[in-house]
């Protein structure tokens, strides 16, 4: 949206806080819409490898399932500020939600991944006013000096729904299906939109008509679909060996190249990229995503490894990454109590470095390591996660007048969650190429007569397999250490970077009125 458009709509008078039954109730359906919402972006990670199974396509091609979901979401939020402008704060959350519950639905319908893709296209583009729409009506039902209760509340919801969307999605899978993953939103979306709608549908926020560069959409539409289809399908295509790839290659550079031309010389921008002149927001913004990218594509990674080749169940994968949640629930209050006081350039270096320790342990994962060891680094990561999202947010919101903060949080949003939808992609890439790598060494070492396969060749025809029988048994174990040394490879690689993005973090500038910018730019976005 506009910078200006903002200020166009400053003239409107704020509503009375809400009190009592209205304010507990307020709070539940937002709330809710937020649960909802933030659960379906980690509910499907422990399900891909049935979802996959069931609809005959590769884990790999399953994984289109959540970057889908990502590039959708993040195209829509951009969106959101002239969408609240035509059709009013909680007409536009209301249908939102209710669009996602169809979305939903159409989900668990599916029967062939390009339909479950295509829904939850549609599930990610209506989504996307949700996050930003629960955040602004929550800090208009409370009063200005109860704001960061409000947001506290909020990140609350948040921080819950990645602890229990593993286990949920784990639990639903193994013991009924893995469409009711998508079922579980109807009813929850239902009485979230009947509640919003009984609360704040007298607290309707002005609307007015707003031109919408529409030429501006339509380029980001197509270079980000196009480099993220390139993403999802080159490792089946060969990449630039195939032509396919490299029209998909050139749509995107081509379509990005003109989206920049014309959205920094278009009078009411989509995407106010000047923003990126501010020294804050450009590393800020960088930082966060980059980080962000390679935080989810490791989230997705790690249940895929365990099912496909530690024996898994979907339930046991959601047991060993839900621990996340519980260290970043208990430190987000400490943090956002004391980000006035500490440097958050400070806090967001420990957030790099306790994410490089994590990953640095689990680059040590070996086929024997046990359930406990994989639990260990989950657990930290929970810490990493606390002292993240804030003080970046807040590093990067530093400086941006009121009337541009919409616009700078959806734009730092929109960069985020299509990095986030990258980073999945590029991590299950890099995954299946590493073990293809490690496999072809471990065959050279079989061809050369390694001792040990030797042996183990004898002990299995003595178990009475057939040599045939045998080596497809040798050949399974090595696929099991391959792709096992290769998540280690990606793991310490992630490691490693994150240690590299401090510096970046230390190239933005301390905000020197934190409290104040912390809640305003929580309500922005």
């Amino acid at each position: 949206m506009s910078a200006d458009t903002p200020n166009d709509a400053a003239p409107q008078a704020q509503p009375e806080p809400l009190k009592g039954a209205q304010l507990v109730l307020g709070t539940m359906a937002l709330s809710l819409a937020t649960f909802m919402n933030v659960l379906d972006t980690s509910i499907a990670n422990v399900s891909l490898p049935a979802i996959a199974g069931d609809l005959g396509v590769s884990p790999v091609q399953g994984t289109w399932v959540i970057t889908s979901f990502g590039v959708a979401n993040a195209i829509s939020v951009p969106l959101t500020g002239w969408l609240t402008q035509r059709f009013g704060a909680v007409r536009l959350f209301t249908a939102s939600v209710l669009l996602f519950v169809l979305a939903s639905w159409l989900c668990g319908f599916a029967h062939s991944l390009e339909m479950l893709v295509a829904c939850r296209v549609l599930q990610g583009l209506v989504a996307g006013p949700m996050i930003p729409l629960s955040q602004t009506l929550l800090l208009s039902s409370y009063s200005r000096a109860k704001a960061g209760t409000a947001l506290a509340l909020w990140g609350m919801t948040t921080l819950v729904a990645p602890v229990v969307g593993p286990l949920l999605g784990g639990w639903l899978t193994d013991n009924v299906s893995w469409p009711w993953i998508f079922y579980i939103n109807v009813p929850v979306g239902l009485f979230a939109a009947f509640l919003t709608w009984s609360v704040y549908r007298e607290r309707e926020t002005a609307t007015r008509k707003l031109p919408i560069d529409g030429v501006g959409l339509a380029l980001l539409v197509v270079w980000v679909g196009a480099l993220q289809i390139m993403l999802d399908k080159g490792k089946e295509l060969d990449w630039f060996a195939s032509g396919e790839i490299q029209i998909l290659a050139l749509t995107a550079a081509v379509g990005f190249a003109v989206f920049l031309a014309w959205e920094l010389t278009d009078d009411h921008p989509v995407v106010d990229l000047r923003l990126f002149a501010r020294r804050n927001f450009l590393f800020g913004t960088t930082t966060l995503s980059v980080a962000y990218g390679l935080f989810f594509g490791n989230v997705v990674l790690l249940p895929l490894w365990l099912q496909q080749y530690m024996g898994y169940t979907a339930t046991d994968a959601g047991m060993a990454l839900a621990p996340v949640g519980l260290l970043a629930i208990l430190l987000s209050p400490v943090v956002g109590k004391n980000i006035s006081r500490v440097d958050p350039r400070l806090m967001a270096s420990f957030a790099f470095v306790m994410f490089a320790v994590v990953l640095g342990m689990r680059a040590n994962f070996t086929t024997q390591t046990d359930f406990a060891t994989i639990m260990v680094p989950t657990l930290l990561q929970g810490a990493a996660l606390a002292f993240f999202f804030i003080p970046l947010t807040t590093l990067t919101l530093n400086g941006i007048t009121p009337d541009r903060l919409p616009a700078a949080a959806g734009l730092s949003n929109f960069v985020r969650i299509t990095a986030g939808a990258m980073g999945t992609s590029i991590a299950t890439t890099l995954w299946e190429s590493r073990a293809t790598l490690h496999h072809h060494h471990m065959v050279e070492r079989l061809s050369l007569g390694d001792p040990i396969a030797g042996q183990t060749l004898a002990t299995l025809q003595a178990s009475g397999l057939s040599p045939e029988q045998a080596w497809s048994q040798i050949n399974r174990l090595i696929d099991q250490q391959a792709f096992t040394r290769a998540a280690d490879d990606i793991f310490l690689a992630s490691a490693l970077i994150f240690i590299a993005l401090i510096a970046a973090i230390w190239l933005t500038q301390r905000p020197p009125k934190l409290a104040a910018t912390a809640v305003d730019a929580g309500g922005a976005h």
